[in-house]
């Protein structure tokens, strides 16, 4: 395209709606479907619709431009979003005991309008892939502070158990060597970073692993499907499409519209 500008707007005139166009013409000419000014020479299309070189100009210089830095704020908004879901589902599991995974469906949209006001709402590609990706993180890391409340729990019946067994060894030694025993043996230090590499990747997989559970597995796996259709369809936004330019026929062009 020309990097010549032009301004088809008139003092007092509506702004022209790329979105829709509507075909009006007469015999032996092309008109643009969004200013109805007659075509001569050559022609472009805005979303298929034909349009004369001022109006796709104005469509061009409309269009927001992709940048980096607008991705990454898109991300870290994102981040943001998948974080707070993670905590709306867990805090939903623990409080009622239920496991449902329709909350799936509104951390999916969380995501995806978080991303999506991060980048003045543009979206692409990378923007659904990072989108799909967060939403599966969120819902599947959730599991790991349901594990931790549940666990937490059972602590204290763990705890005596452990005692019981503590003092039964503490016994037992007692008897070998005939004198008593004063100090329990050491316990291992717990390794804090291959607990928590272990629960990460055990809570990444824990859709899978809900799968024990054949039919309530899947359906749990086939609303999350969902709800990463639903983050990805929101930071889907496509740039409207500006071809040509191309040669106007003598005769008129068949009828098109836009939505």
């Amino acid at each position: 395209m020309s990097d010549a500008r032009f301004d088809n707007s008139t003092p007092g005139s509506s702004p022209i709606q790329f979105g829709t166009a509507e075909y009006v013409g007469s015999p032996g000419a092309d008109h643009c479907q969004f200013c109805q000014q007659p075509i001569t020479g050559t022609y472009y299309r805005v979303h298929s619709a034909i349009a004369c070189r001022g109006c796709a100009e104005k469509a061009q210089s409309e269009l927001p431009q992709y940048s980096h830095a607008d991705y990454v704020r898109g991300l870290l908004y994102g981040v943001g979003a998948a974080i707070a879901g993670l905590i709306l589902y867990a805090a939903f599991e623990i409080a009622t005991s239920l496991i449902i995974g329709y909350v799936s469906l509104a951390v999916g949209w969380m995501v995806g309008k978080a991303m999506m006001k991060g980048s003045n709402g543009q979206g692409g590609r990378r923007y659904q892939i990072s989108a799909g990706l967060l939403t599966y993180a969120a819902v599947s890391l959730a599991a790991i502070p349901v594990w931790i409340h549940y666990s937490g729990e059972h602590k204290p019946a763990q705890h005596a158990a452990l005692q019981q067994q503590l003092a039964e060894e503490q016994r037992e030694l007692e008897k070998e060597t005939g004198r008593p025993q004063t100090t329990a043996p050491a316990k291992p230090a717990p390794n804090v970073g291959k607990t928590f590499v272990t629960l990460a990747v055990l809570g990444l997989a824990s859709p899978f692993l809900e799968l024990a559970d054949p039919l309530h597995g899947a359906i749990g796996l086939f609303i999350l499907f969902i709800g990463i259709r639903i983050a990805w369809q929101i930071t889907g936004q496509k740039l409207p499409a500006i071809d040509g330019p191309f040669r106007s026929s003598p005769g008129p062009p068949a009828g098109v519209s836009a939505g």
